[in-house]
């Protein structure tokens, strides 16, 4: 496990780097931490680093937006955190996306929790003061 400690959102691309050389052969990346703990802007600067140009929004009610990497690497953000029911995940076809090879961002993992790839990147953000995060990459 990687621990790292920032002081303000000029770091967070260090912690975006550590990701994205973490992943290895992974593609899902499970980001945990409390309402506004930045998990959004983490994955803006994942997606900044694996060479997309697009505008990172929360899908909080599209449940997944779609970007483009470098070499038209496609990367996903999913928003879990209105999911009510797991079936949910099914019935967009959440296997589709884990299991494609193509990046998958989730936030709120814990709502579809055994749905989840064992071979993933957990990330825990830990809110230490308004500016300063702790991250935790196993």
């Amino acid at each position: 496990m990687k621990t790292i400690h920032i002081t303000s959102c000029e770091e967070l691309p260090q912690v975006a780097r550590a990701i994205v050389e973490a992943l290895g052969s992974r593609s899902v990346v499970a980001l945990r931490g409390a309402m506004g703990a930045g998990k959004t802007t983490l994955i803006r600067e994942i997606v900044a680093q694996l060479g997309a140009a697009d505008t990172v929004t929360s899908p909080t009610f599209a449940i997944v937006n779609q970007y483009r990497g470098s070499g038209d690497r496609r990367i996903f953000h999913f928003d879990f955190y209105r999911i009510e029911d797991i079936r949910e995940a099914y019935d967009f076809g959440y296997e589709e996306y884990f299991y494609s090879g193509d990046i998958c961002l989730v936030e709120w993992p814990e709502k579809i929790e055994p749905l989840l790839p064992d071979e993933r990147i957990e990330v825990r953000i830990a809110v230490d003061s308004p500016t300063a995060r702790t991250f935790e990459i196993e």
